[in-house]
């Protein structure tokens, strides 16, 4: 994912309402699916790593949303996708 306009965040509200900010760092199409991968950490505490999560688009009575990836074994294989086109980006190499 190129930086050359810097970072893509996001806030969600969730099932509770408080509202969350999420950092956008990819999206692949897996199996007809599109797959989101969103950085969160908390802003109190800055030595803490950021978490990921991965999301996908549903649609809710005609309105799309975003939904956390709820079947283990299939987060897995997204989460393992994405970490290979981290490992695969050709900008990394030139650093």
């Amino acid at each position: 994912m190129s930086d050359e306009y810097g970072s893509d965040f996001i806030t969600l509200t969730d099932e509770d309402g408080n509202e969350v900010e999420l950092e956008h760092l990819d999206t692949l199409e897996y199996e007809d699916e599109t797959y989101m991968a969103f950085g969160i950490s908390d802003p109190e505490n800055e030595e803490e790593e950021t978490a990921v999560v991965i999301m996908t688009a549903v649609e809710v009575d005609g309105e799309e949303m975003l939904e956390e990836v709820q079947d283990e074994a299939l987060l897995e294989e997204v989460y393992r996708l994405f970490l290979e086109r981290i490992e695969e980006d050709p900008e990394d190499e030139d650093e």
